[in-house]
């Protein structure tokens, strides 16, 4: 079995792989290497709004600091947490910052295929095979029950995840379900308005964990991720779309929804991307979706950091739209 930290330090001294942590200033610093994730800090002083395209992540102590900067209470903490979380998954975090630099230069369509094949290629990384050893997948009886239920009324179509025992866990048959009712709402003759949301204590709380890295073939479900892409669906959909969010919004639980036309969320309702630590990148659509409502570098914060963003922070960013009554 190979040394992942010998591998991690030899990718480090060759520039492709680590985080290094950079005052910013009014001058833009040189390019960073492809895999290195930099992260900009400001401590002091009028908050640059220039030279800001070289950094992936930006943090600031200003509070309520305008985009793209995240705020935060300590800088250099958390700055640390940062790059201690790139040293734990140096592939992931790289890879990941890389598909956020290029996701808003390419279509919405164009950028999933982005992620996927990136995802599709980490489910063979040692990162994610450590994470997947250290969790092995559980025995659990199946579970045969509906993951989805469809709604068609008079004014609007209602697609309601419907797995509350798992906290609506997003598996391959709900991916497939959602799907489905997806392309119905799409192809109806009225072309009413569509609502997603979700039944239970959360909307939902993310990938079913126990299904990660069983797929034998990588680029089979590659095209399956890709055809089969209900973040791309809700897309299409354009303007009908909204999404009603509340509990836990985790990894697919706001992948998903982000790519709506608008999103309300309820109050309680938490965002997390958890998926670098695993090893992975956000494969639902998210490095797509939420770039879009909140710019690349505070998306890329949320990846590399896995840190939950609260309601009135979401409603700040841009990543829900109005609180729900």
């Amino acid at each position: 079995m190979p040394d992942w930290r010998r591998l991690q330090r030899d990718l480090t001294e060759l520039g492709g792989a680590g985080a290094e942590v950079l005052e910013v200033s009014a001058t833009a610093p040189a390019p960073a290497a492809a895999g290195v994730v930099r992260i900009g800090v400001h401590r002091e002083g009028p908050l640059p709004s220039d030279g800001l395209d070289g950094f992936d992540v930006l943090l600031t102590a200003v509070a309520d600091a305008p985009a793209p900067w995240v705020g935060v209470d300590d800088v250099d903490a958390g700055a640390a947490e940062l790059v201690r979380r790139t040293d734990e998954q140096p592939a992931a975090a790289a890879i990941a910052a890389q598909v956020m630099r290029a996701t808003l230069k390419l279509s919405f369509a164009e950028a999933l295929t982005l992620e996927s094949l990136s995802y599709s290629m980490l489910l063979g990384s040692e990162g994610f095979g450590r994470w997947r050893g250290a969790n092995p997948p559980r025995n659990r009886p199946p579970d045969e029950g509906p993951r989805v239920s469809l709604e068609v009324g008079d004014a609007q179509i209602t697609i309601k995840l419907s797995r509350p025992a798992s906290r609506n866990a997003f598996d391959a048959r709900m991916r497939d379900e959602l799907s489905e009712a997806l392309a119905f709402a799409q192809d109806h003759p009225d072309q009413p308005p569509v609502l997603l949301c979700g039944d239970g204590p959360a909307f939902s709380a993310g990938g079913d964990l126990d299904e990660f890295g069983k797929a034998t073939d990588p680029g089979f479900a590659h095209l399956i991720r890709t055809l089969r892409s209900p973040a791309r669906q809700v897309n299409a959909l354009g303007a009908r779309a909204s999404a009603r969010l509340h509990g836990a919004c985790v990894g697919a639980g706001i992948e998903v929804p982000a790519a709506a036309a608008r999103v309300t969320g309820r109050a309680g309702a938490f965002f997390r991307l958890p998926e670098v630590a695993m090893g992975l990148i956000p494969g639902a659509g998210g490095t797509a979706s939420i770039p879009r409502r909140i710019g690349r570098h505070r998306a890329a914060y949320m990846s590399l950091s896995g840190a939950d963003i609260d309601l009135a922070t979401a409603l700040a960013w841009g990543l829900v739209d109005a609180e729900d009554a």
